[in-house]
């Protein structure tokens, strides 16, 4: 049985300022919830979003990925005002209350805004009897629903218990809590630069993280802020920018940055001097990272193949490996994560991750050195991926990560040596996705 799309433009979008919007954001949150597709694919290729102004673009960037971030708590507060579950037909008026209660609550939308956009979307269609029952609804969440929602376990209602479960399982009750109430912040944006980090910092109004990133905490359009254009910067985490440089000084070297796109850490290595040949098995994914070399005058080999089947002409003295995975380190910025996300993915992602690291074993050269790294929180995404391998690898030993390495912080190095990022580190500044990565280092006379 298919679900009937739903009709995206209003009778008159110019009836009431902010309509299209509302619109946009109802029509990308079922995208996410009902086709199961992810957020940023289905915002880039929606051509309503495209239409709209910069800055009704990100409203509705932050509005779909704040309801989201919170629905189970969106739910929680929409429950105690329905009487009566709404039927299936009426799946779009669950939809518009959602995102209603989310600006009433987390965005602080102005009440008559959030409120009159909502009615107004159902006012000329068949659902258009529903629009006393949104009224009803929205006008007491804004009574009620800011004193309703302070009292709310917001962690146990936005996390899925398989995913919270896991990581009590992994780290502890405490620091699960903080993992997740982390997590539920919307991100800054964090900048790597090729040269003269201080100098860029101030022309961004950013500060620099001990780990080196620039950070900037006012949102908007990064394309169109200086040096953007120029290629002298790009966008990427402050903990994805860790793993390439584990690999230490790699000027003249040859590197290979496996399961490349989009890119970030093939800039960073090139942009440190190495011969970087970058593979990634999607052409499309690779046209976005060549885009991005073009754009900072940086220059890689890049190769469209399967990292497990594919082998170089000549060993690497690096590699890096970036394995897909659950991402579950990067819910604040990926928030869909939270819905699109299974417990099956976990066991069918570890078969793919061991035999990616084997592949990438095979391509390092005697004395060279190879960087395993994953977005995810869950341990059998890291350390148990790597302590398989080094049990079946004698010819690999674990080089531990020092803290110099990670900009002092101490707290970013597992016992073992290896470098495990949470979202609760670097809270005061802001957090920080989600990182596991080991260096790996082939023997000499292997």
């Amino acid at each position: 049985m298919t679900t009937a799309r739903p009709s995206r433009r209003p009778p008159s979008r110019s009836a009431q300022p902010g309509l299209a919007t509302r619109a946009a954001a109802a029509a990308l949150l079922s995208e996410v919830l009902v086709r199961h597709r992810l957020l940023d694919e289905a915002f880039e290729s929606d051509p309503d979003v495209a239409a709209l102004a910069g800055r009704d673009r990100a409203f509705v960037r932050l509005l779909t990925a704040t309801t989201l971030r919170h629905l189970g708590r969106i739910d929680d507060l929409l429950d105690r005002c329905l009487e009566r579950p709404l039927p299936p037909a009426a799946a779009r008026i669950r939809t518009l209350l959602r995102l209603g209660v989310c600006q009433l609550v987390f965005l602080d939308t102005p009440p008559h805004a959030a409120i009159s956009t909502a009615v107004d979307l159902v006012k000329h269609g068949p659902l258009a009897g529903y629009g006393g029952l949104i009224n009803a609804v929205l006008r007491r969440i804004d009574r009620d629903g800011r004193d309703w929602a302070a009292a709310q376990d917001g962690v146990r209602l936005d996390i899925p218990d398989w995913l919270w479960q896991s990581w009590v399982s992994a780290y502890g009750e405490d620091l699960a809590r903080k993992i997740a109430e982390a997590g539920g912040n919307e991100a800054p944006t964090d900048i790597t630069v090729a040269n003269d980090p201080a100098v860029w910092a101030e022309a961004l109004e950013a500060e620099i993280l001990p780990t080196g990133t620039l950070r900037r905490r006012q949102p908007g359009d990064v394309s169109a802020l200086p040096g953007f254009q120029d290629g002298a910067w790009w966008v990427q985490d402050a903990a994805a920018a860790l793993p390439a440089r584990l690999l230490g000084p790699v000027a003249g070297r040859a590197v290979a940055d496996l399961c490349a796109a989009p890119g970030g850490k093939t800039l960073q290595l090139a942009a440190a001097g190495a011969r970087v040949t970058a593979l990634d098995r999607s052409a499309a994914r690779l046209g976005r990272l060549e885009d991005n070399l073009r754009r900072t005058g940086l220059a890689a080999r890049l190769v469209t193949a399967d990292a497990v089947q594919w082998r170089p002409e000549e060993l690497f003295d690096a590699v890096l490996v970036d394995a897909p995975c659950t991402a579950t380190g990067t819910l604040r910025r990926h928030p869909d994560g939270l819905h699109l996300k299974q417990p099956g993915d976990v066991a069918r992602l570890t078969g793919l991750q061991t035999r990616l690291l084997r592949a990438a074993a095979d391509m390092v050269a005697p004395d060279g050195c190879l960087v395993y790294c994953v977005c995810s929180l869950q341990p059998e995404e890291g350390i148990d991926i790597v302590r398989a391998f080094l049990a079946e690898r004698p010819d690999f030993v674990r080089r531990p990560v020092a803290p110099a390495e990670v900009g002092g912080l101490a707290e970013l190095v597992t016992p073992d040596g290896d470098l495990r990022t949470l979202p609760c580190h670097l809270g005061p500044l802001g957090g920080m996705d989600a990182f596991f990565a080991a260096r790996l280092e082939r023997k000499k006379d292997s």
